[in-house]
């Protein structure tokens, strides 16, 4: 019986002994990958990990002179302010209708471009749209709003188009009912080239064989589209879709300062830019911390749920 107990015991202990030895041999082999590493891990524990522990201050009524651990406890006052407060349900409202906006049409613009210059034969015609489509995406975010701007003031490009077909002149970043449409828009022209290079990167991974499997039972692209492209594309597709779910309640709000005006706030203001306005403008240190505590809290759930429904239904998912 002692010799079954210390077998049993001792195969998980070898079993450690071995993946520990197996990683420091790993570590002496490829030496300049683990250095090459070492930044990005930086990184993450620097501007991610660490800041965490500045968390509590949500639960206190903090205050720089007395620091983290000197200021009092307030425990969920501020999450209680914030939940009763004038502008909860619309900053809730505008920041899901933003996120569910950018999912429902710029979530497949990528993936929809992806599949159309996968048909194209001709390269130099494919490489000159892909360069075309990716050059926004390295233009400097307040150059983009510059932009956007110019074009939606009365005399801009877009408004003549409008007065062309006989429309009215207005400058449309003044008006609420504009700015959603006018940020997902503008988000998908910025980044709907980078977005394709992931789909094609996946499907230059798909079996070639399958196609001609497919041509000589008489499939058209249109079908060999339907049944060999998009189920090859369906894991990259749902892993991506997850990630961007996790993010729904995260809209940037550089964007959106850069963008909006006390007069779109009814349909512009977004929790991250709610958080900017209380915390580095009115000094509200702990209510804006409960605010984005609350915000990143709910992200998490997105996520926990969406990884959850995806692997009950199609066997994919992020872990």
């Amino acid at each position: 019986m002692n010799a079954l107990n210390s077998n049993t015991t001792g195969l998980p202990l070898a079993a450690k002994k071995r993946s520990a030895w197996g990683l420091l041999t790993d570590i002496r082999k490829n030496k300049l990958l683990y250095v090459m590493l070492l930044p990005v891990l930086l990184f993450y524990v620097i501007f991610h990990y660490v800041p965490m522990y500045g968390a509590i201050i949500a639960f206190k009524d903090f205050s720089p002179r007395l620091g983290i651990w000197g200021s009092d406890w307030a425990g969920f006052e501020h999450f209680e302010t914030f939940f009763t407060g004038a502008y909860f349900w619309r900053t809730i409202k505008n920041t899901i209708l933003i996120s569910l906006y950018e999912l429902l049409f710029g979530f497949p613009a990528p993936i929809i471009l992806a599949l159309l210059l996968n048909e194209v034969r001709n390269s130099m015609f494919k490489r000159t749209v892909q360069t075309v489509t990716y050059l926004p995406h390295f233009i400097s975010l307040v150059v983009i709003c510059g932009i956007i701007k110019d074009f939606t003031v009365s005399d801009g490009v877009i408004n003549d188009i409008i007065a062309f077909f006989g429309g009215e002149r207005v400058t449309l970043l003044l008006e609420p009912e504009w700015f959603r449409t006018i940020y997902v828009s503008s988000g998908i022209w910025q980044h709907i080239g980078w977005g394709t290079i992931i789909f094609l990167a996946a499907l230059s991974g798909i079996d070639q064989e399958q196609y001609e499997a497919a041509r000589m039972d008489g499939a058209g692209r249109w079908k060999q589209m339907l049944h060999i492209t998009l189920p090859g594309l369906m894991p990259t597709i749902v892993i991506l879709l997850i990630l961007n779910v996790g993010r729904m309640m995260n809209v940037g709000f550089e964007k959106i300062i850069l963008l909006y005006n006390p007069g779109t706030y009814s349909t512009a203001d977004v929790i991250s830019s709610y958080v900017y306005r209380v915390g580095l403008q009115d000094f509200n240190y702990s209510f804006s911390s409960a605010v984005g505590l609350f915000n990143s809290v709910i992200n998490f759930v997105l996520v926990v749920f969406s990884n959850w429904l995806s692997r009950r239904l199609n066997d994919t998912s992020l872990w």
